[in-house]
């Protein structure tokens, strides 16, 4: 029997060789079993986070399209359940049959009206009424407000059985959205291709819902204890119904009224397709719930055709809106005592031409607001 030393083991007593399969750390029971080491483990560790970066930038990315995909798709819901929840009704337009789909390059021309519709308050007239022509480039929008106390001819009607000279807000007391339509469409020769109302309450909510608009006074008033100093200021809720309804107390009325319901108007726009908004997914849903519950459109905005409307839009700034007055020429007094407002005919036809060629770019450096 040999007396050399015998080499230790490399395995220790009562281990199991196979026991360097279990361990959690991978070396092994003991770490003097020799192994066979990995190219990753003697390459540099610069090298070895190079060949990792893909994989690492192809999983944020992944998590990236999915937070916008689903962004998306929430905004998707929101829009689509907002448009199929807007109100339509048919007889918004004198005639709806004869509204034909707007031509690739050709303006579209909306009538607006904010009516003093109101609990408690019957004969409803059209507190605000504007044309808002969207331009065949899609770069402008035009407001152009037509005073409710302009004295022109109302077509016949239920009311009055004959062409009648009247106030253009009485228009719809006496046959609603598609006489209204229908009396700037005579008094301009300009084709009307949709309507859309709003009446008092739904004004309140949509400034509410906004937080407010900004909006420059060029000059101070007071209604009902309410004071609006001159400069920028901030309006909401029933104070905004107040300042867009205030007439007595400004230097030319109703001339000075319409231009406040321009500037509101403008600044509802702005503020709806802010970053505010659109950044923020839970206001976005909430404003556009707003719209599809206090406005009513004529049938032909089907979801489709304002999808369409709106993603053919190209309004760089609040600079593409741009607002207009319809000219008058003074003041006159009915026989039966009415105050109003007289067209200047020469004024308007200049106007309605502008908006018939699609040239109120023309029309609005010619005649400086």
């Amino acid at each position: 029997m040999s007396n050399a030393p015998q080499e230790p083991s490399s395995v220790p007593k009562h281990a199991d060789p196979d026991d360097e399969h279990l361990d959690l750390w991978g070396s092994g029971a003991d770490s003097t079993v020799p192994r066979t080491t990995s190219a990753a483990e003697t390459m540099p560790k610069a090298a070895h986070k190079k060949r990792n970066w893909p994989k690492i930038f192809l999983s944020a990315l992944l998590v990236a399209v999915l937070l916008v995909v689903g962004v998306l798709f929430y905004y998707f819901r929101s829009v689509s359940t907002a448009l199929n929840g807007i109100h339509r009704d048919p007889n918004l337009m004198p005639d709806q049959t004869a509204v034909q789909p707007i031509e690739p390059g050709k303006p579209i021309n909306f009538v607006l009206m904010g009516t003093d519709n109101r609990p408690g308050v019957s004969g409803a007239r059209s507190d605000s009424l504007i044309v808002a022509q969207l331009s065949g480039d899609r770069e402008h929008l035009y407001l152009v407000s037509f005073l409710r106390d302009m004295w022109v001819t109302i077509p016949a009607n239920k009311v009055m059985p004959k062409d009648s000279k009247a106030k253009i807000n009485a228009a719809y007391s006496w046959g609603g959205s598609a006489l209204t339509v229908k009396t700037l469409q005579n008094i301009t020769g300009v084709q009307m291709d949709h309507a859309v109302i709003i009446d008092f309450p739904g004004f309140v909510s949509l400034t509410d819902e906004l937080g407010g608009v900004t909006i420059y006074n060029p000059q101070k008033s007071t209604i009902d204890g309410h004071n609006f100093p001159q400069g920028n200021i901030t309006v909401s809720g029933q104070d905004a119904l107040l300042y867009v309804r205030e007439r007595y107390d400004l230097a030319n009325g109703d001339l000075d009224r319409a231009a406040r319901q321009r500037a509101v108007i403008t600044a509802i726009i702005e503020k709806s397709m802010s970053g505010d908004v659109i950044g923020n997914p839970k206001k976005f849903n909430e404003v556009m719930q707003v719209y599809a519950k206090n406005t009513t459109v004529d049938s032909g905005l089907t979801p489709a055709n304002i999808r369409k409307i709106a993603t053919s839009l190209r309004l760089k700034s609040g600079t593409s809106i741009v607002q207009v007055q319809a000219p008058i020429s003074g003041f006159g007094k009915s026989k039966d005592g009415q105050a109003y407002d007289i067209v200047d005919e020469a004024g308007l036809a200049e106007l309605s031409s502008a908006l018939k060629s699609d040239r109120m770019a023309d029309y609005v450096a010619n005649h400086p607001q």
